[in-house]
């Protein structure tokens, strides 16, 4: 005979199945398999190579009129070569051309990626997540491209673009020539596992929500960024968190081993509220490691990033309520602060 529930249990064993799907939804872990969005990254690197043998006046105002205002960055802004008002910039497209780097490095594009399947693949769930949280959000197009290493994304009017070049991998031959621009502990994260990622990171920081002028203290930045990397907690759910923050696994190791000393610090300092821009850049921007932590230099750069990535997980643990659109709509560093309550224990993770 199989038993049967009384009517309290079963409303019970409900209340509990719908606490763990919001558990599961606010982690990110919705379906968006059925909505409608699919990305297909445009080779403009291939499109734009075509011009090396063309007829390039011919060839320029195809790309003008399949590209549209991506064109026109990318000669006058990301590459540069000119203006795209005068003809001029084709003789600085054959020197391009003409150069023997110029192939080399389309050689090695081309090889790292013959295709951007997986890219397309990763894009599309992590933009199937931006429409399911951002109902009003009109999608960019998404160009590939290289441009001798100036720019690893762009952003513009209607498309996200990728530096190929700057995703090649951290042991590419190119970037140890590249050191003063591109230190170790940066090039260290041009892999193609970092392509999704920077895109949704430039698309939040640049486009959806770009940080206020207005937020001058350490607390206030450490909130801002706090709020972009939760975003792409819930828009890359299957992404490490290494990865999003853009940290070699010993200093994320690092980072939840003292995380009760790393707010200490901040407390002991007296840096919440400091304005001094030169003085809190060390805590929020790419480093080897953090100056006055840790010892032997071990600790972890962006500190202020990572810990204001903390108050605001718990602080939404605490307000299931509170949507992402609301979350990066608020402009209280110090209400997120309070409500969350942010106290890390010793040896707390």
């Amino acid at each position: 005979m199989t038993p049967t529930l009384s009517k309290s249990t079963q409303i019970y064993l409900i209340f509990i199945g719908l606490i763990i799907l919001t558990a599961c939804n606010r982690k990110g872990k919705v379906d968006v398999s059925n909505i409608p969005v699919t990305v297909t990254v445009e080779r403009f690197d291939h499109d734009f190579d075509r011009m090396r043998t063309g007829n390039m006046p011919v060839l320029a105002i195809e790309l003008q009129k399949k590209y549209g205002v991506f064109y026109q960055d990318f000669i006058e802004r990301i590459l540069p070569a000119g203006s795209t008002r005068d003809t001029a910039y084709f003789a600085t497209l054959r020197k391009v051309f003409g150069n023997k780097a110029y192939l080399d490095l389309k050689h090695e594009v081309d090889s790292v990626y013959p295709n951007l399947d997986k890219q397309n693949e990763e894009l599309t769930d992590a933009f199937r997540r931006i429409e399911y949280y951002f109902h009003k959000k009109q999608l960019p197009k998404v160009y590939a491209y290289f441009s001798g290493f100036q720019t690893q994304t762009a952003i513009g009017n209607g498309y996200v673009g990728i530096g190929l070049d700057l995703f090649l991998g951290a042991k590419s031959k190119f970037y140890p020539a590249l050191i003063e621009s591109f230190p170790r502990y940066i090039s260290h994260h041009f892999t193609p596992q970092n392509i999704t990622p920077r895109v949704v990171e430039a698309m939040l920081r640049e486009d959806m929500y770009p940080e206020r002028d207005a937020d001058k203290s350490l607390l206030q930045k450490m909130i801002y960024n706090g709020k972009i990397m939760y975003a792409m907690d819930l828009l890359l759910p299957d992404v490490p968190d290494s990865v999003k923050i853009r940290y070699t696994e010993p200093q994320m190791k690092w980072c939840k081993t003292f995380k009760s000393q790393i707010w200490g610090y901040f407390l002991e300092e007296n840096l919440l509220y400091e304005t001094d821009y030169q003085k809190i850049q060390q805590y929020l921007t790419d480093a080897p490691f953090t100056p006055g932590l840790g010892e032997k230099n071990e600790s972890a750069p962006k500190l202020g990033v990572w810990t204001g990535w903390q108050i605001v997980r718990q602080y939404m643990e605490k307000h299931p309520d509170v949507t992402l659109p609301q979350l990066l709509g608020m402009t209280d560093a110090q209400k997120i602060l309070n409500d969350s309550k942010y106290h890390p224990k010793q040896g707390e993770e």
